[in-house]
């Protein structure tokens, strides 16, 4: 109890922190507290005020605001903007991101951890995520993410926990941390593969970017007004018998009627194919979720939301019938749509499935395209990801409380589909952003397993 700071409540005894603790005391390493290895603004170890957030819409007045779940994004598109005179400001400027920081959400649920990598320089970061700033003289940023987001790091920063209703924990909770030393060679292979993992991150965003980009080139696409620029209210027309389909006025609103328009002069320069002529289009039922005791009985299930984050994980295993009765299970190739929520949230927000997300069992809440030519799938979710297909997606939602999107609804959405050899060229560039962040994932994971069993193999 002397080592936990006489703490009465159990969490700081139970998930695995005490075993941890004994194991790297046995340890025959060199250990270090984790203050001592770190430098920077108040030592390098911190989080930030709380604050009333002031948003903005345009770039130009704003920096991306990354939160304690955005962290773990693969793709930051999303963000939204903090005003940059806030941000910059003298309580907050110290909440910068920069590459080699180990971010740690410290508040809610406590203990995810993302490696900042060079796309997040210049975004800043809520209080609800705690920085540590590796001294390079003194460890290698790589290798200390990589332990703390280990499953010896992890255990020892959760029990630190404190609070009822919202959990927390600050600075002085893991500044004592232990930190083992395995030696300059492997410390910097380690450090080595979250670096590379890190780059592949940030070169996989520019890649779907592009990919974006040459899509709305090889359409050549006007570039769209942001929604927020055009005349409130918003209007709209529609003919009678278009009023046949759809009779809510958001659906002929003129930002979605513009996208459609684009669209269709792009589908009469070369030709237009709907999603269902080019794709199988299906949402799963409704299902019961059945969980197996047993891992090896069933398939690990993720949410809508873990789908667009870096290295899913999940504790909990679908029953395998279950999985496959119900068309839950994920394969290399398929493009997903989250089909509820918002329509300016995550709703029509698509990521391709690659390695890391194969096997999967995901919620029924997503939209699947199995495109019926493998080689097309880029060249789909390019046309999707671009403002006008997200637009035509979201238009698409129906519902008052919670818009959901309708499978059939969806597979009638025309893109334009040009000549082959074109489509491939915007293809190539979105599969090769998935080929990124799969081989991203990949690389962290052997620097966890080079980790986990060094420190293994000296304990035993």
């Amino acid at each position: 109890m002397e080592g936990y700071g006489y703490r009465l409540d159990c969490s700081p005894y139970l998930g695995g922190a005490l075993e941890t603790k004994i194991l790297l005391e046995k340890l025959p390493l060199r250990k270090d507290k984790l203050h001592t290895l770190t430098k920077g603004f108040d030592g390098g170890i911190y989080n930030g005020p709380k604050f009333s957030r002031t948003y903005v819409e345009s770039p130009e007045f704003g920096v991306p605001f990354v939160g304690s779940s955005s962290m773990l994004h693969a793709d930051f598109s999303e963000l939204p903007l903090l005003s940059r005179r806030q941000a910059e400001g003298r309580m907050l400027r110290h909440l910068e991101l920069k590459p080699g920081m180990s971010l740690i959400s410290c508040s809610g649920t406590i203990g995810r951890m993302a490696y900042a990598r060079r796309e997040m320089e210049g975004m800043w970061s809520s209080q609800h995520i705690l920085k540590v700033v590796a001294d390079p003289e003194k460890i290698p940023s790589g290798y200390l993410y990589a332990y703390l987001s280990s499953k010896f790091g992890v255990p020892l920063v959760v029990s630190g926990t404190y609070g009822s209703i919202i959990q927390s924990i600050g600075p002085e909770h893991i500044a004592d941390l232990p930190v083992p030393r395995l030696g300059d060679a492997l410390e910097h292979e380690i450090h080595s593969l979250v670096e590379k993992a890190a780059e592949l991150r940030t070169k996989a965003s520019q890649r779907k970017h592009e990919a974006i980009a040459a899509f709305a080139k090889l359409c050549r696409l006007p570039e769209l007004m942001p929604v927020n620029k055009y005349p409130t209210p918003h209007l709209g027309s529609a003919t009678s018998a278009q009023l046949a389909e759809r009779m809510d006025s958001t659906y002929y609103i003129a930002p979605c009627a513009e996208a459609r328009a684009a669209f269709d002069t792009a589908g009469r320069r070369w030709q237009s194919k709907s999603l269902g002529a080019v794709a199988e289009v299906f949402i799963p039922t409704i299902f019961k979720r059945l969980y197996a005791d047993d891992p090896t009985q069933g398939h690990p299930y993720i949410t809508g939301a873990d789908v667009f984050c870096i290295r899913p994980t999940s504790t909990q295993y679908l029953m395998r019938n279950v999985a496959r009765e119900n068309r839950l299970l994920l394969e290399n190739g398929m493009i997903l749509l989250h089909e509820a929520g918002q329509r300016y949230g995550l709703i029509g927000r698509g990521v391709m499935v690659g390695r890391t997300l194969d096997g999967f069992a995901c919620t029924n809440n997503m939209v699947r395209l199995v495109p019926h030519d493998a080689t097309e799938t880029g060249y789909i979710f390019a046309a999707l990801s671009s403002e006008h297909g997200t637009r035509l997606l979201k238009r698409e939602a129906a519902g008052s409380s919670i818009p959901h999107l309708d499978a059939g609804r969806i597979a009638a959405v025309e893109i334009p589909w040009p000549d082959k050899s074109a489509r491939v060229q915007v293809a190539g560039l979105a599969h090769e952003a998935r080929e990124c962040w799969d081989r991203a994932d990949e690389l962290e994971e052997e620097a966890d397993s080079k980790l986990v069993s060094a420190l293994e193999h000296r304990a035993n």
